[in-house]
């Protein structure tokens, strides 16, 4: 269900596993429910979510105080985040931005839209891992509900194993999760720039040695040629 990377006064960092809710689904139990049952720690706080099927790194705040601060810049986009994810389909570009309004579909998706009232910013990275797959560095500035699996289906490159944004075709039906990962971000806490980086621990496609070498573009990805510009446009 989950990995603990880090415990600190003020916050846990963990490695969610895919698959798993933050919250009680119906009888089953939630991550948050196990945490603090695991930690002793009835005082967890949640300060931001990652969808049931993505895998990857959370901060959970230990006292109000510390939720209050966290939450308060993930509002503010002062987290400076990044995924990684997987699609089985080349993209309209190998990098750039993805900006545009979003808009609830229908199944419970959501779609891009051509206009920029209040719009959803993601800046990304691609590159071949081996044929029929490529990997994606992708760095969002805001943190809108299914960002970037709506920005990935918008470039022609939906994500590996979406049960939503995927067409339902043999390679997708046969996906073993859905090859979305927080894989690194950064914060500030107690006069202090905190910084994680944790490369996906499950997925055949993640774990596979192509995967692994092309990784290696990515071992450092603030110091990737990333404009300032990506954070105000």
């Amino acid at each position: 269900m989950y990995r603990l990377i880090d415990r600190q006064p003020d916050f846990i960092i963990i490695d969610k596993a895919p698959g798993v809710a933050v919250h009680r689904d119906q009888e089953a139990q939630g991550l948050l429910d196990v945490l603090r049952a695991d930690l002793g720690c009835d005082s967890l706080h949640l300060v931001h979510r990652l969808d049931a099927i993505t895998s990857g790194l959370m901060v959970l705040a230990t006292h109000r105080d510390a939720a209050r601060t966290l939450s308060q810049a993930f509002h503010d986009h002062q987290v400076d985040k990044f995924y990684l994810a997987l699609s089985d389909r080349k993209p309209a570009r190998k990098q750039g931005w993805v900006t545009g309004d979003m808009d609830r579909g229908r199944r419970g998706c959501w779609r891009l839209l051509p206009t920029r009232v209040n719009p959803a910013i993601t800046r990304f990275f691609s590159v071949s891992v081996e044929p029929g797959v490529r990997a994606f560095l992708l760095r969002p500035r805001t943190g809108r509900t299914h960002q970037l699996r709506v920005a990935l289906k918008s470039l022609g490159s939906p994500l590996l194993g979406d049960p939503l944004y995927h067409a339902a075709d043999a390679a997708n039906a046969a996906a073993d999760r859905a090859y979305l990962h927080h894989y690194a971000f950064a914060f500030e806490l107690g006069g202090r720039r905190w910084r994680y980086v944790q490369p996906p621990t499950t997925g055949v496609h993640f774990l596979a040695a192509p995967f692994v070498a092309a990784l290696g573009r990515f071992d450092d990805p603030w110091a990737l040629d990333w404009p300032e510009s990506c954070l105000t446009r």
